[in-house]
């Protein structure tokens, strides 16, 4: 019989989301002081690989596109490939991983973002390059969801400090890929074949650190233990529910809800008290265009921005360092947004403050977007930090953790659906157009109804309350 996937997502966290529990045929083995460092490694190569098939591309498209005879629709297509496959690889991941464990499901998705990006280079025509950037992006979303979940499985009791390092690696590997990828580029012969393809080899590195790490039994199967950590699941409710609003804020995978939030929904709900009708909740549709908004922006800056300042005359590797500004802003900002907006009753203040950044650097940048370039790069970046405020609003916006798990996977799921068609259309105007004076009007036309439904979800009620 199939089994829907909301069972899938509590039987995984059941098995997953508590601390590492025995092993077969014997007692829990102690962690010594390496094997930890060894994990602690391998969590940051994992998250060094979990976005640079994406930003290193947009340095680059436009030699990408004049080699491959792309159109700026085809491009836009390629733009919105990211979300699509997010949105739907994401969902497979909990299936996967209650049946071969995270472990090896994380191995997986490493070898198709080695494979991808080792075979992207060597694309011939436009459906070879868009299939192999698939694959990688394949092993990218699974992986995405995974990670949070093996955070909790290798470090129960640093879950926060964890997260926060996981959180590092991926930003820097999305500002370093941005950066680097045109001068090393040029460094290596000029070719954007070799350019993109090199980024295989980090990918492999992670994977064979990962490989040992599975070899060394830290991830198990999903089935193993499961068994014995659901008395564990139900003891430590109380304490993993506290822990799962207090820490949506501060992760920074693109989809921890659908994996961390996991912990035993169908045991919860009765407690909880009625079902939540989640597809009726203005509550849940709100979050859930906000999240949608603030992710549309987030790719089209990932997968445009570059080509947009060259246009304009910046040099290509310019052009990706500003890229690298963007994306680097996150680093900080995903730390202090959520703690400035614990503190407050209602985040409608800080979705328009956020989103008054966005205008000005849309503004600026349709205005003059060579002249101001870095101003426009600092001003965009920090308006893309709306995603660490989206996961905090989450958590602050239920009261059970039944309705935690309810609204973050609605929310984020209904959100990547969402920010498909946005690439994509810009990529239609610059087509037709010629120029970009009407897609950034677009993107910043995006800002208003983020701003609004930003605004309505961060009002202080809860999911209950709509019961």
């Amino acid at each position: 019989m199939h089994t829907p996937p909301s069972d899938d997502l509590a039987t995984l966290d059941t098995a997953d989301s508590v601390p590492l529990p025995a092993e077969p045929g014997g007692p829990r083995r102690a962690a010594s002081p390496w094997r930890g460092r060894v994990m602690a490694a391998g969590l940051i190569l994992a998250a060094l690989n979990l976005r640079p098939a994406v930003t290193s591309l947009g340095p680059l498209l436009e030699e990408v596109r004049a080699d491959l005879g792309m159109s700026g629709t085809v491009a836009g297509v390629l733009t919105s490939v990211p979300a699509a496959c997010f949105a739907l690889f994401g969902f497979t991941a909990p299936r996967l991983a209650r049946r071969w464990g995270p472990v090896a499901i994380v191995c997986a998705g490493l070898a198709a973002i080695a494979a991808g990006l080792l075979l992207r280079p060597m694309a011939g025509g436009t459906v070879a390059f868009l299939a192999a950037s698939a694959l990688a992006l394949a092993g990218i979303a699974v992986s995405n969801v995974l990670m949070p979940v093996i955070v909790k499985r290798w470090f129960p009791d640093r879950v926060g400090s964890m997260t926060g390092l996981y959180s590092m690696g991926l930003s820097l590997g999305t500002a370093a890929s941005a950066a680097v990828t045109v001068p090393m580029t040029d460094a290596l012969g000029g070719s954007w074949r070799t350019g993109l393809g090199v980024w295989a080899l980090l990918a492999a590195v992670a994977l064979v650190a990962w490989l040992f790490l599975a070899r060394g039994g830290t991830g198990g199967s999903g089935a193993d233990g499961a068994e014995t950590t659901r008395t564990e699941a139900t003891r430590t409710e109380a304490t993993r529910t506290e822990a799962t609003g207090s820490e949506a804020g501060r992760t920074d995978a693109d989809a921890p809800a659908t994996a961390e939030s996991v912990a035993t929904a169908e045991t919860a709900a009765p407690a909880d008290g009625p079902a939540i009708r989640i597809t009726r909740s203005p509550l849940a549709w709100a979050m859930a265009v906000f999240f949608g908004f603030q992710a549309t922006a987030a790719y089209i800056s990932m997968g445009w921005m570059p080509q947009i300042f060259r246009d304009a005359g910046v040099s290509a590797s310019t052009s990706g360092l500003l890229l690298a500004v963007m994306m680097a802003m996150g680093v900080p900002l995903a730390f202090v947004l959520p703690r400035i907006a614990a503190r407050l009753r209602h985040q409608g203040v800080l979705v328009v403050i956020l989103g008054v950044f966005g205008l000005t650097g849309y503004a600026g940048l349709w205005l003059a977007p060579a002249g101001g370039a870095w101003a426009w790069a600092l001003l965009l970046g920090i308006a893309n930090c709306a995603f660490p405020l989206a996961l905090t609003m989450i958590g602050m916006r239920t009261r059970t953790h039944a309705g935690v798990v309810r609204l973050s996977a609605f929310a984020q799921s209904v959100g990547y659906l969402l920010s498909i068609p946005g690439p994509l259309l810009v990529g239609v105007l610059y087509q037709h157009s010629g120029g970009w004076g009407q897609p950034i009007a677009l993107m910043a036309g995006f800002m208003v109804p983020q701003i609004i439904a930003g605004v309505l979800a961060g009002r202080d009620r809860t999911l209950e309350d709509e019961r």
